[in-house]
């Protein structure tokens, strides 16, 4: 007896082998329900983002354009409120109103004029009533293309409908689009009253809001670096919106404006090429010297007019050199590719308020990126110096 007493308190050391008669430990139960449950709160949390963001999205383009304003007035409008005594919804009122009457009127006289001559354009070409002018004779001489320009130049004057017909589906794909840009025009120019009046809501609640933007990097970035790249965020959102954006904006209003005075068709695609001329930082004299050409050829008026109208057009064409220098400051850090890829991505995403937005932002990411890859370093955050 004593010996199977033994015997049976022995224990198997191949029953202590098989894994399938350990006792499963108590932590492993306990594990995975807390695993279980941060992963519904990460997939809760997700959801709910997700239907934020969608319900959020159609305003996307509008509140992002309204805060880009209202961060590069913000200076303008603490200077308002302070020869106002202080009151900060009176001065961003004020701001607002300007801004509507100043920029965003003359801005609807040259989008209906676009939206004018496109619509003409389409006109023309459905009922075939469309002329198309000669090629001069110096065409045929030019090189690589001049040949082959002067043939299809002379086949478009001679017999029009017939080669509308021949190009008949791309037309009507471009018909189709061109209609669809000019039903955008009212609503990108509703878009741009919205976004100045918006602009002048965040402006009067300008100081929670910075100090919200700060709690936000703090929280994204650490305490040391977060008013670091609040700074860094502010100063590049003003220096694309006042020295690139802004300068290439008003003088694409001015050359604009100065064309519609003079008679010269297109007017405002022309003002449109000078804005994206402007961005990328190219003179506009590339629009202005042909229309001043065009005054003195085929305008058909007086030498006095023709004379007037090409000094004010040479001097639209050189506004950029007085406005940089004002609102520029030592210049913008992004390089200017940069720039002009989220202004062209920008457009063809959200139309024309899209131009300005995705300059702005995708400057704004590259200066954040490059502030954090020097803060890794150990350098601090890089900041635009403007």
């Amino acid at each position: 007896m004593e010996d199977a007493g033994a015997r049976s308190t022995t224990p198997d050391p191949d029953a202590a082998m098989d894994p399938l008669n350990r006792p499963e430990p108590a932590a492993e139960p306990a594990f995975e329900s807390r695993l279980l449950e941060v992963l519904i709160r990460a997939g809760l949390i997700l959801a709910l983002a997700w239907l934020c963001l969608e319900v959020f999205a159609p305003f996307m383009t509008l509140m992002v354009w309204a805060l880009i304003l209202a961060v590069t007035l913000y200076p303008l409008h603490q200077g308002l409120a302070r020869r106002v005594g202080g009151r900060q919804g009176l001065a961003a009122t004020l701001i607002s109103v300007a801004g509507v009457l100043l920029i965003v009127a003359p801005s609807a006289v040259l989008l209906n004029s676009m939206g004018d001559s496109v619509h003409q354009l389409v006109s023309d070409v459905q009922n075939d009533t469309l002329r198309i002018p000669p090629p001069p004779a110096g065409v045929h001489d030019w090189p690589l293309v001049g040949e082959k320009l002067h043939a299809a130049w002379s086949k478009a004057h001679a017999d029009l409908p017939a080669l509308v017909k021949s190009l008949q589906p791309k037309l009507g794909e471009l018909t189709r689009s061109l209609l669809a840009m000019v039903a955008s025009i009212g609503g990108s120019l509703l878009k741009f009253v919205a976004a100045f009046l918006l602009a002048g809501v965040v402006m009067a609640f300008g100081e929670a809001g910075a100090r919200a933007g700060t709690a936000i990097f703090v929280r994204i970035v650490g305490t040391a670096r977060g008013a670091a790249f609040t700074r860094l965020s502010v100063a590049t959102i003003r220096a694309v919106a006042q020295g690139v954006v802004g300068v290439a904006f008003i003088q694409a209003i001015v050359v604009g404006l100065c064309l519609l005075l003079a008679g010269v068709p297109w007017a405002g695609v022309l003002a449109g090429v000078v804005l994206v001329l402007g961005i990328a930082q190219v003179p506009a004299l590339l629009v202005t010297l042909p229309a001043i050409a065009w005054l003195w050829t085929g305008a058909g008026i007086g030498k006095v007019e023709a004379g007037v109208f090409s000094v004010l057009l040479f001097v639209a064409g050189m506004t950029d050199n007085v406005l940089k220098p004002l609102m520029l400051g030592r210049g913008v850090d992004a390089p200017m590719p940069v720039i002009l890829i989220g202004a062209l991505g920008g457009m063809a995403t959200a139309g024309i308020l899209g131009m300005f937005v995705g300059a702005t932002l995708l400057a704004l990411g590259y200066q954040i990126f490059t502030g954090w890859v020097a803060a890794g370093a150990g350098d601090g955050p890089a900041g635009p110096t403007s």
